[in-house]
């Protein structure tokens, strides 16, 4: 079997998680959420976030984004996104199909959004003729692997209260954007890098910090693609927005019956902290493989490494090379721009037999 660089998607499910399915699976329990263990969880996230939200859980991703943003649309409205937000290019047309509304993509570099970009989108605000931008929904962090700081988010937060929008949040990798964040203040503030006890304390006031504390209205927490089998939580921070949830979950077929078995997934991602510790755990080893590539003059890393995701252009040679032997993503054809991602079970030996095959490729290349 191929090593993987290509998803963290392609990981398997941790071994905590797996052995929480396998406790979860016994007996009869109450179905559709009404069970011990959906409870447990919705319980954890409000020891994160407090009382005042409420925490539905989904099947994935896509109908974590696509449900949350009907829920607080209607079909004359737009919704304001970077041209490569998950909900513009990979979830197939559904937030449109089930929003009935316009997304408006914005041309990003970075895969983030800023106020300056977004303004000129406001202008046609109160005119019949054209759809009327009511969400702007952002990545945290983006499609490139980028991560909007605190700051960042409060500014878009404040734009859009100003403006009557409310603003949505793709958290499908919401822990790797928490853990960037921690390393930051660890590699800066040394007096933050003490016990992991407190290092953890310092995830969650981020967590918050990014999110609820910063105006974020609706949040789709991701479990996927950081050692969940599958599940989704879709967490309203404005609760006034959260009583038709539940209908449209229905209508839009995420309403899992057996709701305890992504109920007992998300209890044992939030003991002891899991989340963090393998979102910390699939950035350090993006920063590892970034800092050796960076020794190959011929890979040019493309974006800021800030999460579990390199980009980087490699020359046509080295990506029939290692294609052979890791699966991974060639992002842009036009240009050879490949996306490799960590995962909270890449190994130290993972990276170290991909760097071997590259300095192979280089011994054969001068030789």
């Amino acid at each position: 079997m191929k090593p993987s660089f290509a998803s963290d998607n392609y990981a398997p499910v941790h071994p905590f998680v797996m052995e929480a399915l396998i406790e979860a699976n016994h007996g009869h329990v109450p179905a559709y959420g009404n069970d011990q263990y959906t409870q447990a969880a919705i319980e954890a996230f409000k020891d994160i976030f407090g009382a005042d939200i409420e925490v539905f859980f989904v099947y994935n991703g896509t109908g974590a984004n696509t449900i949350g943003l009907t829920t607080i649309t209607r079909s004359y409205h737009g919704v304001l996104v970077a041209n490569t937000g998950h909900i513009n290019v990979d979830e197939c047309g559904a937030p449109e199909k089930f929003t009935g509304c316009k997304l408006l993509d914005i041309e990003s570099d970075s895969g983030k959004l800023t106020v300056e970009q977004m303004q000129p989108y406001l202008h046609k605000l109160g005119e019949q003729h054209h759809s009327q931008p009511r969400v702007i929904s952002i990545t945290q962090g983006t499609e490139y692997g980028t991560v909007y700081s605190i700051d960042e988010i409060q500014e878009i937060s404040d734009f859009a209260k100003q403006n009557n929008l409310l603003l949505h949040m793709d958290g499908a990798r919401i822990a790797n954007a928490v853990a960037s964040q921690l390393q930051s203040i660890d590699q800066g503030h040394n007096e933050y890098d003490t016990t992991n006890q407190e290092r953890y304390q310092w995830g969650i006031k981020l967590l918050k910090g990014m999110t609820k504390d910063a105006g974020v209205d609706v949040l789709s927490f991701g479990g996927t693609k950081n050692g969940m089998m599958f599940g989704e939580a879709v967490i309203f921070f404005n609760t006034a927005l959260a009583h038709e949830f539940r209908f449209f979950r229905k209508q839009g077929m995420q309403l899992h019956s057996k709701m305890r078995y992504i109920g007992a997934q998300f209890q044992e991602l939030l003991k002891n902290h899991l989340w963090l510790q393998n979102s910390l755990h699939a950035n350090a080893m993006a920063q590892l493989l970034a800092n050796q590539l960076r020794k190959y003059p011929k890979i040019q890393i493309t974006q800021p490494v800030q999460a579990n995701v390199i980009f980087a252009t490699i020359p046509q040679e080295m990506l029939d090379i290692l294609s052979e032997q890791f699966h991974f993503y060639v992002w842009n054809p036009d240009c050879l721009e490949v996306r490799w991602m960590t995962s909270f079970d890449t190994t130290v030996e993972d990276i170290q037999r991909f760097i071997k095959t590259i300095a192979d490729y280089y011994a054969v290349a001068l030789d």
